[in-house]
């Protein structure tokens, strides 16, 4: 993960449930990299084909609430999806992010203002979300989910400590 990035914004409103990120009904598909291709069939079954790699996910309040799968996390990372930005998380599908290896940051600020698929540009060292409609602070995220985000998810991270005995 770099510290700072640029991408285009899909925009999504509150409330966005795991059955609308990933429906249950894909649920018995094991390969992620499959996952990817039914994101957002929740909201049309052609959704998938609107994501482009390093697509930012900028939503309001709740994001992520429902189940608890993590294959709402997954199928993301395996569309493209670079980051996701809202007002709030689900708790569980925040962990699931960060387990996935998706930069995800909470942002209270009027990140309403920022226009769907517009360009905007994460700066994760100074806390920044630069847009067309200003400039929105974030609180940095902690340097132990750095660490994971930076090795590419959870597993990947275990897997480098193991090796370097930390």
């Amino acid at each position: 993960m770099e510290n700072k990035f640029k991408g285009r914004v899909l925009k999504f409103e509150d409330n966005v449930d795991t059955d609308v990120i990933y429906p249950g009904k894909y649920l018995p598909i094991l390969d992620e990299k499959e996952m990817g291709k039914y994101a957002f069939t929740g909201i049309s079954e052609d959704f998938p084909k609107t994501i482009k790699h390093g697509d930012i996910i900028v939503a309001g309040k709740n994001f992520g609430c429902g189940s608890s799968r993590e294959q709402a996390a997954t199928c993301l990372k395996s569309a493209g999806i670079a980051a996701i930005v809202a007002k709030s998380f689900s708790r569980i599908y925040f962990r699931n992010a960060i387990n996935q290896g998706i930069p995800i940051i909470t942002c209270s600020m009027d990140i309403e203002k920022i226009a769907n698929h517009e360009e905007i540009e994460l700066d994760f060292e100074k806390g920044k979300i630069h847009s067309k409609a200003g400039t929105f602070d974030f609180p940095p995220l902690p340097e132990y989910v750095l660490s994971i985000l930076k090795d590419g998810g959870l597993i990947e991270h275990v897997r480098k400590e193991l090796k370097t005995g930390k």
